[in-house]
């Protein structure tokens, strides 16, 4: 139990309302693979632009659940924002997605979702 994200910020944002924690474990597990396929599709096909707003839009969620990649997916994210052709992103994208499809697997586990 939590090897690839943490619940500390989570259960106090909740207030260790147990309830509330597996509803927010839920969002986690609806919104953040999604947004980490569109990334992912993003990067491959240089769609700066999605590529940013999905970044962007992972980046509150990924901290919350402290899944220690939070500067790798800014990287990301600046790599769209900032039209970064020059750069090969692909490193610190596999790091990102790696990182949430463990967190999502463990988190399925953890709250037998």
């Amino acid at each position: 139990m939590e090897q690839h994200y943490k619940l500390e910020r989570v259960r106090e944002l909740a207030d260790n309302d147990e309830d509330f924690i597996k509803t927010l474990a839920e969002a986690f597990l609806e919104e953040v693979p999604e947004d980490a396929e569109r990334l992912k599709k993003a990067v491959a096909e240089k769609d700066y632009h999605t590529a940013y707003q999905a970044a962007h839009k992972m980046k509150p969620t990924v901290d919350l659940f402290e899944l220690g990649v939070l500067d790798t997916l800014i990287e990301v994210q600046d790599w769209g924002k900032f039209t970064k052709t020059d750069l090969d992103i692909t490193n610190q994208l596999e790091m990102v997605i790696t990182a949430v499809d463990n967190a999502v697997a463990e988190i399925k586990s953890d709250f037998n979702i």
